[in-house]
């Protein structure tokens, strides 16, 4: 048999098979996997990196160590930053581009913005821009600490989580341990109390 041959009668196969829509997503996948990419494509959204706040701020301190103007850094990090941040960034960057002063570029920022961790880098960029010490290391900082915050938060879920298991465990070992601990002694005793006469 021919390899032709044998792939319109695959064709013809899954087209006889119950139900048309499945038959159209069934040659879709054959189709798919035969071709040069044969990964398949996601299809469901990304589930947001709980990292991704602290990994920009790290970046962003990376960038201005790196002798970056505050502006040029912040453009480069928005891209590649979790949207608080990156919508916070990309206005930071358009207003120092355009001249603006550091100071009202940063409050400008963050208006309307509910996270702590941009409001908390714009709080220290506004005093980098005030007192002229660097950003880098308090940007670090910033990271360190977004970072040490959802350790506590993991941590705090994982106790929970133990304390939570320790009722449907004990619900479980409890009749166990009456059924297997406990009433073979009662029944024991009750037997020589009975038969010794003491009642």
């Amino acid at each position: 048999m021919t390899p032709s041959l044998a792939a319109v009668l695959a064709a013809i196969a899954l087209l006889m098979l119950p139900g048309r829509v499945g038959a159209v997503r069934r040659l879709h996948r054959l189709r798919d996997a035969s071709s040069d990419n044969p990964l398949p494509q996601p299809t469901s959204r990304a589930v947001p990196d709980p990292l991704g706040v602290a990994s920009a701020l790290d970046l962003l301190a990376a960038c201005l160590r790196a002798g970056l103007p505050t502006a040029s850094a912040a453009a480069a990090v928005a891209t590649e930053a979790p949207e608080p941040l990156a919508s916070a960034l990309r206005r930071a960057a358009d207003l120092l581009a355009l001249g603006a002063d550091p100071v009202s570029a940063w409050e400008q920022a963050i208006a309307g913005a509910a996270d702590e961790s941009v409001t908390a880098l714009a709080r220290m960029a506004r005093r980098s821009a005030r007192s002229g010490t660097g950003l880098a290391t308090a940007v670090g900082e910033l990271a360190e600490r977004r970072r040490g915050e959802l350790e506590d938060a993991a941590v705090a879920r994982s106790e929970r989580a133990g304390v939570l298991i320790g009722g449907p465990l004990g619900l479980c070992f409890l009749p166990a341990f009456l059924c297997l601990g406990i009433v073979p002694v009662v029944i024991g005793l009750a037997g020589r109390v009975l038969d010794g006469g003491l009642l």
